[in-house]
């Protein structure tokens, strides 16, 4: 059988030639609000940069290490608007063996501010994540349509300029990637500055059906839609939000032509085609990091907290990833199953997120809470029901994940999901993946996982207890397919889909 390493290697091959193909036909420019570096000012007056984190820069460092590549981004700290007014334009991003070039948008910091702390976060991500408690919220009034005014729509404006700016001089126009909820108007104001690039935008969150999206006033959710739709490719991570986002269209745009069948969307004769891409992790790379010194100092640490059975959870402290309904179906399983206690363990690795929104402040504090009475109902001098880690300590969780006997993943609603990923691949105990249906990773591993309604605390404490039970020679093939789908559609598999379509694109234009 061929090794992994050898696996590996021959996708990297291929991905390394598909990439030549693309930087063949054209440059590539990214934009996104945040971007691969994070710059600080140090004590001293000196800028420092550190690697950004999140899926999209893991992502697309495997293609820098093969391509260069134009990153347009946001100034957001006060290092980034100093070295952005210091260079005068793109600088090269100090990352290690990657050709990454930064070209930051710098807007006065109240335009930023209503763009991203009015509208994109928390407004448009709440809606995309379900999370308003519509009796009372939201109340959109003027300061949303501020907001809107002098922050989004300024600040999508902006970004088109800048990679405009950065396609200039150049024979053919570069592809054009754009992310997320922060640029929804972003490819119409490059197709009216760039009229031949070829743009794909990639959706990272969810994307709701039109009643939900009807919390917005009609001339935003119509705009974003419309705007939107003028890219070549709208992309989601699901098969569910191509579904949802076409009803949207049918609904919103009066005049649009939605083929379901197709998917695509034909509005003022421009026609976009609306896929799914599933973003995925670098698997070569994590499996390589899993054994490094420093995961496996991790890991002999944490093993000392292991018990017979070891329930892990990795995730952001915040509400949407249903971490307090976990915490009580455990507890509902140790009241139920007496026995389990001394022999279980649930070891929570907690990134605390958004401190400064305050419903974030409440649901960490509402957890810390809810944790600390599990272990004073049920814990003794030996041993804790739950042990939280309250840190973003990444080697940390990668160790864990190598340990667990199952993996909780309940979300109420995820885009995706890398850590369902993460976990069955690093795992060396042929541990059980227990699967919010609301992830968007359970389109891809549900077959193989515990599936669980995120609200049904009977039903996790009934996944938990069968994960716990389940035959040995069960766990090895649930854990054996989990490990060989994240493999095959990995990082790299995410990335050529996405040039291949780009470059289809770009050859029916010529």
């Amino acid at each position: 059988m061929e090794s992994r390493q050898s696996y590996f290697d021959k996708k990297q091959e291929r991905f390394q030639e598909l990439c030549q193909r693309v930087l063949a036909e054209r440059r590539l420019i990214v934009a996104s609000n945040r971007g691969p570096v994070d710059y600080t000012l140090a004590p001293d007056g000196s800028l420092r940069g550190q690697p950004g984190g999140g899926g999209l820069v893991t992502a697309l460092s495997s293609v820098s290490r093969l391509i260069p590549l134009t990153w347009v981004t946001s100034a957001v700290s006060e290092g980034d608007r100093r070295l952005a007014k210091e260079a005068g334009g793109r600088i090269r991003a100090p990352l290690p063996e990657q050709e990454i070039y930064l070209r930051y948008v710098v807007v006065p910091r109240s335009v930023y501010h209503r763009f991203y702390s009015v509208f994109s976060n928390p407004l448009l991500w709440f809606i995309q994540h379900y999370m308003w408690n519509t009796p009372r919220t939201p109340s959109i009034g003027r300061p949303v349509y501020e907001a809107w005014e002098q922050g989004y729509v300024p600040v999508n404006r902006a970004f088109a300029q800048a990679v405009a700016e950065e396609a200039r001089g150049e024979s053919r126009t570069p592809f054009i990637l754009l992310h997320d909820y922060h640029l929804y108007l972003a490819p119409a104001e490059v197709r009216q500055l760039l009229p031949d690039a070829p743009i794909l935008h990639f959706t990272h969150i969810p994307w709701p059906g039109p009643r939900y999206w009807s919390i917005l006033p009609e001339f935003m959710r119509r705009e974003i839609h419309q705007k939107i739709c003028a890219a070549d490719i709208v992309s989601f991570q699901t098969m569910h939000d191509v579904r949802d986002f076409l009803l949207c269209c049918e609904e919103f745009l009066k005049g649009a032509t939605v083929d379901h069948r197709a998917c695509t969307v034909l509005q003022d004769d421009w026609l976009t085609r609306v896929t799914y891409y599933p973003i995925s992790i670098d698997a070569a790379g994590l499996c390589q990091f899993a054994v490094s010194p420093e995961v496996r100092q991790y890991e002999e640490s944490l093993g000392r907290l292991r018990r017979e059975i070891t329930i892990v959870r990795v995730d952001r402290a915040e509400p949407s990833k249903n971490i307090i309904r976990g915490f009580r179906a455990y507890e509902t399983l140790l009241e139920r199953y007496p026995g389990l206690r001394q022999r279980v363990v649930f070891l929570a690795f907690l990134v605390p997120s958004r401190g400064e929104v305050s419903i974030y402040r409440t649901y960490a504090r509402d957890l810390l809470e809810l944790a600390e009475a599990i272990n004073d109902k049920y814990g003794d001098d030996e041993w804790q029901p739950i042990h939280v880690f309250y840190e973003d300590n990444y080697a940390q969780a990668i160790a864990a994940m190598r340990l667990y006997d199952v993996l909780l993943v309940n979300p109420l609603m995820d885009g995706m999901n890398l850590v369902a990923k993460e976990g069955p691949l690093v795992n060396t105990r042929d541990g059980v993946l227990v699967l919010s249906e609301m992830a968007g990773a359970h389109e891809q591993l549900g077959e193989y996982a515990l599936s669980v309604c995120p609200t049904d605390l009977e039903g996790t404490v009934r996944a938990l207890s069968s994960a716990i039970t389940m035959p040995v020679e069960e766990k090895r093939r649930r854990a054996a397919a989990l490990r060989r789908a994240v493999q095959e559609e990995d990082i790299t598999f995410w990335m050529q889909r996405q040039f291949r379509d780009l470059m289809a694109v770009s050859r029916r234009r010529h």
